[in-house]
C-alpha cells in the first residue's frame, strides 16, 4: 500500500490506474479505524479494482467544545490495518494541504433539507464540514464508487442528496452498521467510553428495537418515542433526539411504510448516534 501526503502525487498515481482503465473506489475516513471502517474497505474492493482510502480529522465538521483536540489519530495502526485489508492507496493530507487559505477564507458546500434537524440540528454547520470534504475528495480522487456507512444515516443522506444535486459521476454505496457482541455500534468514539459506561451503552440499540418492536405491532410514535426517552435517562444517557422519520428523512404521514429509528445520545462526555429500519403496519 502507498501512503500520499501531497495532492499532486494523489493525482499522478490515480492517472495511471485510470489510464490503465481500472475503476476507484474511495472510503473516506477520519482514522482510529476499526471493523466498520475495514468493512467499507471490504465492499469497495468488492465494487472497484482499486481501493483508496482517506484520513483526515476534519476541522471544518467539529463545532466549538466538540472533541476535535482530542480526536484519537492512530495513523501507523491505521496504515498497517488498510494494507492488511487489501487498500492499495491511503491518501492522509494534513490540513494546510486542503484548507490553504484556512477554514474562514474556505468555499463551503451546503446541503438544505436533509441536513436540517437530527445531528444537523445538535450540531450546527457539522454537515456543511462533511458536505464541503466529501465535494473536495471527490473531485481529487474522482472515485467510480464511494462507501460510507449506515450508522450514520444522515450523513449517508447528505452525501446522497449532493451527489444527485450536482449530478456527480459516483455511485454511493451505503455498507450496514457493523455492531460489537453486545449490540453497539462500532464507533471511533467508543473508545472514550470508561468501563462502566461501555457496559451501559448498548442499552442504546437495544431501546432502538424494543421500540421496533412496539411501532411494527402498532403502537402509536409519540408515546411510544416518549417512552423510549424515559429509558435511555434512567439508564445514564442524556439524549440529544429520539425520532422516527420516514426512510428518505422525511415525516411520517400515514401512507408512510419503510422508515427509520435515529438516536443520539450523550454518556458521560461520549456522544453515541444510531439507528434502526422499520416497515410500519398499513
Amino acid at each position: 500500500m502507498h501512503t500520499l501526503h501531497e495532492i499532486p502525487a494523489l493525482r499522478e498515481r490515480l492517472a495511471a490506474h485510470r489510464r490503465a482503465g481500472r475503476t476507484i473506489g474511495l472510503v473516506p475516513t477520519m482514522g482510529n479505524l476499526h471493523d466498520g471502517h475495514l468493512a467499507l474497505v471490504d465492499e469497495a474492493r468488492r465494487r472497484a479494482d482499486v481501493v483508496v482510502a482517506t484520513i483526515f480529522v476534519n476541522p471544518m465538521q467539529f463545532g466549538p467544545g466538540e472533541d476535535l483536540d482530542a480526536y484519537p489519530r492512530t495513523l501507523a495502526e491505521d496504515q498497517a490495518r488498510l494494507e492488511a485489508a487489501g487498500c492499495e492507496l491511503l491518501f492522509a493530507p494534513d490540513e494546510a494541504t486542503l484548507y490553504p487559505r484556512g477554514l474562514a477564507a474556505q468555499t463551503r458546500v451546503s446541503v438544505p433539507e436533509v441536513s436540517e434537524g437530527l445531528c444537523g440540528g445538535a450540531r450546527p454547520g457539522h454537515f456543511d464540514g462533511v458536505a464541503t470534504i466529501v465535494t473536495m475528495l471527490f473531485n481529487l480522487v474522482q472515485p467510480d464508487v464511494a462507501c460510507f456507512g449506515e450508522k450514520d444515516y444522515q450523513q449517508l443522506a447528505v452525501i446522497r442528496r449532493l451527489v444527485s444535486d450536482l449530478h456527480l459521476p459516483v455511485e454511493v454505496v451505503g455498507v450496514p452498521i457493523v455492531r460489537a457482541a453486545d449490540g453497539l455500534a462500532l464507533s471511533s468514539r467508543n473508545g472514550y467510553l470508561s468501563e462502566a459506561q461501555r457496559a451501559v451503552a448498548p442499552r442504546l440499540q437495544q431501546t432502538l428495537v424494543e421500540l421496533r418492536q412496539a411501532l411494527q405491532a402498532g403502537e402509536a410514535p409519540a408515546p411510544t418515542l416518549a417512552a423510549g426517552l424515559s429509558r435511555l435517562r434512567e439508564a445514564g444517557f442524556a439524549p440529544d433526539y429520539l425520532e422516527l422519520r420516514a426512510a428518505d428523512l422525511g415525516p411520517v404521514v400515514e401512507t408512510t411504510r419503510e422508515a427509520v429509528l435515529l438516536v443520539a445520545a450523550r454518556l458521560g462526555p461520549t456522544r453515541l448516534i444510531d439507528n434502526l429500519s422499520l416497515t410500519l403496519p398499513r
